[in-house]
C-alpha cells in the first residue's frame, strides 16, 4: 500500500509546527508544506477545521488532525520510517510530553518575552483577546521572569540529568523521538533569535546543548510548497478514512455514534468545532463535519486537553 500524502498547515516561527516539522525529519518523510499566516483571518484553512485556531494542522487527504499530540501518533501509524517512540513506551513519552508542555509554556514565553521585548501590536491583541487570555506585553510579563526563569530551568536540570550519560545521544537512546522534539520545540522558541547565548546562559542550558545541536540536525525531511486552495482540493476529492475506534462504554450518558457535539481545547485557544460524533477513545475523539467547500471530513483531536460535550 503506498504512503498517503501528507499535507502540513503551518508556519515559520511556530514551536509546535517546528516540532512537526522535525518529526518529518525523524521519519524522512516527503510531505506538502502549505504555508499559513500566523494570525487569523485563515479563510482557506477554516473549511477544514471548522475554526479550530491552533497550528500546525495535518491534512491525510479528508482526514484532518488537530493538536500536536494527535498528528505526532497519526504520523507514527501512517508514514514509513523510524518510530517517533523507540527506546522508552509510547505512553512515557506521551505523558511526559503533556506534562512538560503544560508546565512551562507560559513560563517560557515569559523567559523570550525577557529577551525579545514586545511582538507586534496585533500579535499581542491576538493572543490577549482570543488565544491565550494573558497580556504578553513585556511591562506585563517581566515581573515574573524571576519566577518563569527558575520554573524553565528547573525542567532544563532534569533533562540534562536525563542526557547525562555519554552513551545516551537522546531521551530514548540511541535514536531520536517524539519526547525530545517535545522538549526541544520549548527551547526553540526561547533560543530562535539573536539572543540564544544570553537564553543558555540564564537557564544552564551549556550542559544540553550538544543534544540540541543533534535534534536541530534531524532537519524537516523533504517538503514541497502546496497552495491553500489544492490542500482544499484534495480534501474535496477524497474520503475520510475508515474508523475502527468507537465510543467508548465509559463515556457520559449523551455521547453516541452520530450525536452533535463540541470539541474544545481546555487551555488556550477555547473555540469550540461542532460536529457529529464518530468514535472516541481514551487517547482521540474523531468527529465528522459537513462543509460545501471540502464536502465530509473527519477532525482528530487527542482526548487529552481538550473536552467533548453533547450539544442540547
Amino acid at each position: 500500500m503506498s504512503q498517503p500524502a501528507l499535507v502540513l498547515h503551518h508556519y515559520g516561527s511556530s514551536p509546535y509546527s517546528e516540532k512537526i516539522r522535525l518529526a518529518f525529519g525523524i521519519k524522512g518523510l516527503d510531505w506538502a508544506s502549505v504555508e499559513i499566516a500566523a494570525l487569523p483571518p485563515r479563510p482557506l484553512l477554516d473549511p477544514l477545521t471548522g475554526g479550530y485556531r491552533r497550528v500546525p494542522v495535518l491534512q491525510v487527504g479528508a482526514d484532518i488532525y488537530c493538536d500536536t499530540n494527535v498528528i505526532l501518533p497519526a504520523l507514527d501509524r501512517l508514514a514509513s520510517g523510524p518510530s517517533l517512540y523507540a527506546g522508552l513506551p509510547a505512553g512515557l513519552s506521551k505523558a511526559a510530553t503533556f506534562g512538560f508542555e503544560r508546565d512551562v509554556w507560559l513560563a517560557a514565553i515569559g523567559v523570550r518575552v525577557h529577551f525579545t521585548g514586545d511582538g507586534p501590536a496585533d500579535f499581542l491583541r491576538d493572543r490577549k483577546e482570543d488565544y491565550l487570555y494573558i497580556d504578553m506585553s513585556h511591562a506585563a510579563m517581566e515581573p515574573d521572569y524571576p519566577r518563569h526563569r527558575q520554573r524553565v530551568a528547573a525542567h532544563v536540570a532534569w533533562l540534562a540529568d536525563a542526557l547525562s550519560d555519554p552513551g545516551r545521544p537522546f531521551l530514548g537512546g540511541d535514536r531520536p523521538g517524539a519526547l525530545d522534539l517535545g522538549y526541544f520545540h520549548v527551547l526553540w522558541l526561547m533560543r530562535n533569535g539573536p539572543h540564544a547565548e544570553a537564553v543558555d546562559r540564564a537557564l544552564g542550558l551549556e550542559p544540553i546543548l550538544p543534544w540540541y545541536a543533534r535534534v536541530t540536525a534531524l532537519g524537516h525531511g523533504r517538503p514541497t510548497a502546496l497552495s491553500p486552495e489544492a490542500a482544499l482540493t484534495l480534501a474535496r476529492d477524497a474520503e475520510p478514512a475508515p474508523i475502527e475506534m468507537r465510543v467508548a462504554g465509559m463515556e457520559a450518558p449523551g455521547l453516541a455514534v452520530g450525536r452533535a457535539v463540541t470539541v474544545t481545547p481546555d487551555d488556550f485557544a477555547r473555540i469550540p468545532v461542532r460536529g457529529s460524533l464518530v468514535a472516541l477513545d481514551a487517547e482521540r475523539i474523531v468527529i465528522r463535519r459537513e462543509d460545501e467547500k471540502v464536502g465530509t471530513i473527519h477532525l482528530h483531536f487527542p482526548r487529552a486537553g481538550f473536552e467533548v460535550a453533547a450539544i442540547a
